[in-house]
């Protein structure tokens, strides 16, 4: 069955709608961003992104109202103009039309940690302040779980289809499905990288019997995967995620994530989803400052330069936790020569 792996925390923050501060002022309220997560803030002296970078985000909708994310918002070929009833900004495979409301919350919260425009009022920021995000619904509380799949079987091949250069995708379950493995194989012939969450059962999924798809397509020969296990701010592993040393790739940030949601608010939620949405982040700013890179590669600047923490080593195949600055400086060895030291929590 196709879930959303996440767990709520909502901190719903009423903050006028006034810009009240300067980004020289930016205070960051979203700790996910901060140096001591992974890099984020020292990473953004290189580079914020570019909107030549589209990121498909296969959820639950999109707030696209939103003063954080309306700027970022991708358009359809023909609907470059501005935002209008007649503009197509993403696809809803739910109701079958254009442009995914979001009635639920959560693609709306992925959708700020990934490119959020920085908002000095709130704290809060995307990892990658320029980009263009593209909304991809297919989850319904409602439907079963084979409803859901088939959506996102039709959500992987729209973002693929309409040239999205990384899939954000959070949700997941313990069946395989060989037209899902299609879909993820033609991402990677079409140069598109999937970054999934590892899910939310608190299982170690290198186990057989605790597969979790799409994630688990890695082992299956993908290259093109690269799945992301939520950790706290002490660098622990949620007691909520799943986790694997040949099965999951990388740790990042995912309690209590600060970001987006619709009415134009903002709110807090903890997973893995959130986790995933950090990575998302990471490999557009690659992407960015590196655009002929390949979905592997992009894998591989984002794996081999984490941060080594020794309580990750049991728990994902990196050993660490993503780090934004010490991957974009694999692009450039001069700069990569002032890495930080690994953490030894």
């Amino acid at each position: 069955m196709k879930k959303l792996p996440l767990i709520f925390a909502f901190l719903l923050l009423t903050l006028p709608l006034t810009q009240a501060a300067s980004l020289k002022a930016f205070q960051i309220r979203n700790w996910g961003l901060e140096d001591r997560a992974i890099s984020v803030e020292r990473a953004w002296k290189v580079t914020e992104g570019s909107r030549n970078v589209i990121v498909a985000v296969i959820d639950t909708g999109i707030d696209a109202s939103h003063p954080d994310l309306k700027p970022n918002l991708w358009k359809s070929p023909g609907n470059r103009n501005r935002l209008s009833s007649g503009a197509v900004y993403g696809w809803d495979f739910v109701t079958q039309g254009p442009n995914p409301a979001d009635y639920h919350g959560h693609g709306t919260h992925i959708a700020g940690i990934i490119g959020a425009i920085a908002n000095p009022r709130t704290g809060t920021s995307g990892v990658t302040r320029n980009v263009q995000i593209m909304p991809v619904r297919y989850y319904s509380e409602t439907a079963p779980g084979s409803v859901n799949l088939a959506n996102t079987i039709k959500a992987l091949h729209y973002a693929i289809d309409n040239g999205a250069r990384i899939i954000n995708y959070s949700g997941g379950g313990p069946e395989y499905s060989e037209e899902e493995f299609q879909a993820m194989k033609k991402a990677d012939e079409r140069g598109v990288l999937i970054v999934a969450a590892a899910g939310n059962d608190r299982h170690n999924t290198d186990v057989e019997e605790y597969r979790y798809y799409p994630a688990a397509y890695g082992l299956k020969g993908l290259k093109n995967i690269i799945t992301v296990a939520s950790m706290d701010s002490e660098n622990k592993i949620l007691p909520s995620s799943n986790w694997g040393v040949r099965s999951v790739d990388v740790a990042a940030p995912g309690e209590s994530i600060l970001s987006t949601i619709p009415g134009g608010r903002y709110g807090r939620m903890t997973g893995t989803s959130q986790a995933t949405a950090f990575v998302s982040g990471i490999a557009a700013l690659l992407l960015s400052k590196a655009p002929t890179l390949t979905p592997s590669q992009v894998k591989e600047l984002i794996v081999r330069n984490t941060t080594p923490v020794a309580a990750l080593r049991s728990k994902v195949a990196s050993g660490g936790k993503v780090d934004a600055y010490r991957a974009i400086s694999a692009l450039d060895p001069a700069r990569g020569a002032d890495r930080t030291t690994a953490s030894k929590k």
